[in-house]
């Protein structure tokens, strides 16, 4: 694994907590109570939105925090994170992370 994969993994991994919090089939905790709030379909998509943009700044600001361009707890340092076979990861991610979290979307 790359850094690239590692962050894309991460992006992945946002988009599918998204799709399953507001699938109607969703059994989820945060589905339900999403749906016990009665949302109309314009209230739906700020829902959408405001999802979104938490999933994206949670993500990124971990993985940065992780690579040491941010905080993660008010404690700012550079991780020294490595694959399974020892493929050096930090580092490298904070391009990757801003290519996926704010240039994707």
């Amino acid at each position: 694994m790359n850094a690239e994969e590692f962050v894309k993994a991460f992006y992945k991994e946002k988009q599918e907590l998204l799709k399953e919090y507001l699938s109607d089939n969703s059994k989820t905790e945060v589905r339900t109570l999403i749906q016990t709030l009665r949302l109309t379909d314009e209230q739906n998509e700020i829902m959408k939105k405001v999802l979104d943009s938490s999933f994206t700044n949670i993500f990124y600001t971990i993985l940065l925090g992780l690579d040491g361009s941010a905080s993660i707890g008010g404690i700012q340092k550079m991780y020294d994170l490595k694959d399974k076979n020892g493929n050096q990861l930090s580092g490298e991610i904070e391009d990757y992370a801003y290519e996926y979290f704010h240039e994707s979307d």
